[in-house]
């Protein structure tokens, strides 16, 4: 461990943020650096706890989050990375947008603030790339076997990353013009630029996987091309498909889905000219953001930039409380009220908030009508239902809303069935215990298989699917 009494002498700080007033007038990343001394400082308040919860419950990938914070205290900052690295492919992606349920998993969690695990990942990884430590690990000898990816997101990537290592020939289809998936093309620059990507990406490469771009995968290029040229496929792809809001005018212009969205300014960010009569523009609009999670808020803080001229973000949930309720006690991921950067930029955020109709004037959306509801008391099975309060109907004024309910499952398109895999009940693809679809010799992994979550979540699929088709092939 660190230090015994650290947590004792010192108190938790976070990294500091851009101004407000300067931040809204770009896409730039918001949160800054601690220094060096601070770091270490932060490092040793990990605690000899016993059990570290942050590593054996909190972190999907398992990340050995005391181990990094002793080698910290101790000065041996490359060490600390190769610790990082072990578990994790991509930690200055994790450390930039990980919502970090380690954090909430952590020991001081109970009484006080834990410890920075999130920026801490983020300094190790970062003092990795100025100091040139992180290069190029090109596997010692070639298997000869080949491996076809279907998606570039967090999965794909990762799944890629560690087949090449292995000595697998890689190759990574994706559709969009650039390898990325939801982290080019969804996550705004504000919190992901996008020269951290292309900085892994070169790594990539040089390890021996190759991109193919602007593919779509059942259209361009057939199932039955991709079984007969390689030894094994792994389906990537995400969630794709997103829930529609479907009341009265959902039909009215004006109306968009998130990801179309947060899409298109990423494309506009990255210099591309997008079309008059394509923009999807919050300027000087009246905005409603339905839904309250990650990517709601995304929306909240793009438009903010776009220049709106006043933003609502409504929630069907009740308001979460400030504290960690009774129902999810530690070390578990407490329902608590969570503002993001966008919120604080500016935000009229209302919770218990039934959408039920959309309103227009000359095909174009011009007000919600929206009623307050109260939740009922879960069931015996923990599900609960709402009731609307009689006579809380009211309106908002709305030229331009933006639906981020979340996703439904991965596209059911000429792939998926090509290929002949089946989905469970919720339209994911179905695997087994080693990620293979109910087609022998096709794997898959992250969100098309669980379902949208974590971009952590999707490094760890990647990771395990990469391990079970490396044994796969080595038994062909």
């Amino acid at each position: 461990m660190a230090k015994p009494t650290g947590f004792l002498e010192y108190v938790r700080e976070e990294p500091p943020k851009r101004p407000v007033h300067s931040r809204v007038k770009d896409f730039y990343e918001i949160e800054q650096r601690l220094s060096i001394e601070q770091v270490e400082n932060q490092a040793v308040r990990c605690m000899d706890c016993g059990i570290p919860y942050c590593h054996a419950f909190g972190c999907p990938l398992k990340n050995r989050v005391p181990d990094w914070n002793d080698m910290i205290h101790r000065g041996h900052w490359r060490r600390a990375l190769d610790l990082l690295h072990s578990t994790d492919n991509f930690p200055e992606i994790t450390g930039r947008v990980c919502p970090a349920p380690c954090e909430a998993a952590c020991t001081l969690e109970i009484s006080e603030a834990p410890v920075i695990i999130k920026h801490i990942e983020l300094q190790i990884v970062e003092r990795g790339w100025r100091e040139g430590w992180i290069r190029p690990e090109r596997a010692a000898r070639q298997t000869g076997k080949r491996v076809a990816i279907v998606g570039s997101g967090p999965a794909g990537l990762a799944a890629a990353q560690q087949l090449a290592r292995r000595g697998h020939q890689v190759v990574v289809f994706e559709k969009a013009d650039q390898v990325g998936g939801i982290l080019r093309h969804g996550i705004p620059d504000f919190k992901l630029e996008k020269w951290v990507i292309d900085r892994r990406l070169d790594q990539l490469r040089q390890e021996g996987v190759t991109f193919e771009t602007g593919v779509d995968v059942g259209t361009d290029v057939s199932a039955r091309y991709l079984c007969r040229t390689f030894d094994t496929i792994v389906i990537a792809t995400g969630a794709g498909v997103p829930r529609d809001l479907k009341v009265p005018g959902r039909e009215l212009q004006g109306i968009h889905f998130a990801m179309d969205f947060l899409v298109q300014q990423n494309r506009r960010n990255a210099g591309e000219i997008i079309p008059k009569e394509e923009q999807i523009t919050a300027k000087d609009k009246h905005v409603m953001v339905i839904g309250g999670g990650d990517t709601g808020a995304d929306c909240v803080g793009t438009c903010r930039r776009q220049g709106a001229e006043e933003i609502y973000q409504l929630e069907l949930l009740p308001r979460p409380p400030d504290e960690r309720p009774i129902t999810h006690p530690w070390p578990t991921w407490p329902a608590v009220l969570r503002s993001s950067t966008s919120h604080e930029e500016g935000c009229n955020r209302l919770w218990s908030i039934l959408t039920k109709e959309f309103v227009g004037e000359q095909n174009s959306v011009k007000k919600l009508r929206c009623a307050k509801i109260k939740w009922l008391e879960p069931d015996d099975a923990g599900d609960r239902e709402f009731r609307e309060i009689p006579g809380s109907a009211f309106e908002l004024r709305a030229d331009f809303v933006l639906l981020a309910t979340g996703f439904l499952h991965v596209e059911h398109g000429p792939l998926m069935q090509d290929l002949n895999l089946s989905v469970d009940e919720r339209g994911n693809v179905q695997v087994n215990s080693n990620f293979m679809t109910s087609t022998s010799g096709v794997f898959s992994a992250g969100d098309c298989v669980r379902g949208a979550s974590l971009v952590v979540s999707a490094i760890d699929q990647g990771r395990r699917a990469a391990e079970a088709v490396d044994d796969y092939l080595r038994r062909l």
